[in-house]
């Protein structure tokens, strides 16, 4: 064995340059985890930040229906406010309010693997609960007869929870809010969207002409698209609402064959135009909850969602408005409160999408000739 006193010792510049190359990587590797951190920390501020939020418990108190176990309800509005970047692109006079030009109950199942999207008609005609003022300093009175959008017009997203809470004896546990800018923003982050017609669509007040086929949207169009109604069907919301149910599964579909699990970079934009488009309720508004969200509901393909219309009939009192359908819709209402399939009675009554001569599985409902056509 070599003895250690035969070894030759080593020059002190060679041990000095070992020792500061050390600390260069060190310092360097200490750099780059800080820098990271930093970044990443930055990253989740942002998109934390960019979250718009109402607090619908606070507003609404304990008066609420009870809390579903496991299964889930989440209220979907879509506003038609003009404000800001939304004015150039939804046209049109605005007097400084907004109403919830759609709105959809998303029932989750309490396996988490299937959906029921129920599209609420604006024009329908309910009974709203006393809501405090969207505009402050008092409280807007109760309503026999008042139009559904009336109610996030008078009251803002806590008198529309109020209302849907009302009427379905659902209790929403999230609220979602996406206005027209925000839309239009996160199709073009998707990279737009894909959609099958077997009419053309020629829309002059929305500004879409669609030959008929499969052709990819960008967000304006996508827009245009959910919006149109004077270019395809009977030119009455109700048709308008198959167009948006069709829009939501192509949206589905796209986002899950994105891969955005391994590509981080494409998801983090995503991210970023998502929370910027959303107005969500105060338990929903950060990063941690709404990725919880989406992790609770990775099993739920667009063939695991079942999309219908709140059955109607046109109002007696009004040509131009709706009212519940009784009793299926009322069936529609109780199934899902018992975390039950969507009522055979209520998928009978569902009309075809507009732009497909056959049934797209994102029907719409009515029992009359459309009104809502002023």
């Amino acid at each position: 064995m070599k003895d250690k006193s035969d070894e030759k010792p080593q020059p002190k510049k060679a041990v000095s340059r070992r020792r500061r190359l050390l600390r260069i990587l060190a310092w360097s590797t200490a750099t780059l985890v800080l820098v990271c951190a930093g970044a990443g920390g930055y990253l989740f501020w942002r998109l934390n930040n960019n979250i718009r939020t109402v607090d619908i418990s606070g507003a609404l108190g304990t008066d609420r229906p009870e809390e579903s176990t496991g299964a889930m309800n989440i209220l979907l509005l879509g506003s038609d406010s003009r404000s800001g970047g939304n004015g150039k692109l939804a046209g049109g006079a605005t007097d400084g309010t907004a109403r919830s030009d759609t709105a959809m109950v998303i029932h989750v199942n309490q396996a988490h693997d299937h959906a029921d999207i129920v599209s609420i008609p604006r024009d329908t005609l309910v009974s709203r609960p006393a809501c405090v003022s969207a505009q402050g300093g008092g409280t807007v009175a109760a309503s026999d007869s008042a139009m559904f959008n009336s109610a996030y017009e008078v009251g803002g997203p806590a008198c529309a929870v109020k209302t849907v809470e009302l009427m379905t004896g659902l209790r929403m546990d999230h609220y979602v809010e996406l206005d027209f800018s925000g839309f239009a923003k996160l199709i073009d982050a998707l990279g737009g969207v894909t959609v099958t017609t077997t009419v053309d669509i020629n829309d002059t007040d929305s500004g879409l002409h669609l030959k008929a086929g499969t052709t990819k949207l960008n967000g304006t169009e996508a827009l245009a698209f959910v919006r149109t109604r004077h270019g395809v069907g009977d030119g009455s919301d109700l048709g308008r609402i198959g167009l948006q149910q069709q829009m939501m599964k192509s949206i589905l579909t796209k986002i899950q064959g994105m891969g955005l699990l391994t590509d981080p970079a494409k998801m983090i934009g995503i991210a970023d135009t998502a929370t910027s488009a959303l107005t969500t309720d105060s338990q929903l508004g950060s990063v941690t909850a709404l990725a919880s969200l989406a992790q609770s509901m990775k099993k739920i393909g667009a063939d695991d969602i079942t999309a219908v219309t709140m059955p109607t009939v046109t109002a007696p009192s009004d040509p131009n408005r709706l009212v519940a359908l009784d009793p299926q819709a009322n069936e529609l209402w109780v199934a899902l409160q018992v975390d039950q399939p969507v009522p055979s009675v209520v998928l009978e009554l569902q009309q075809q999408n507009p732009a497909s001569a056959t049934p797209t599985g994102t029907p719409t409902a009515t029992t009359t000739s459309a009104p809502g056509t002023e």
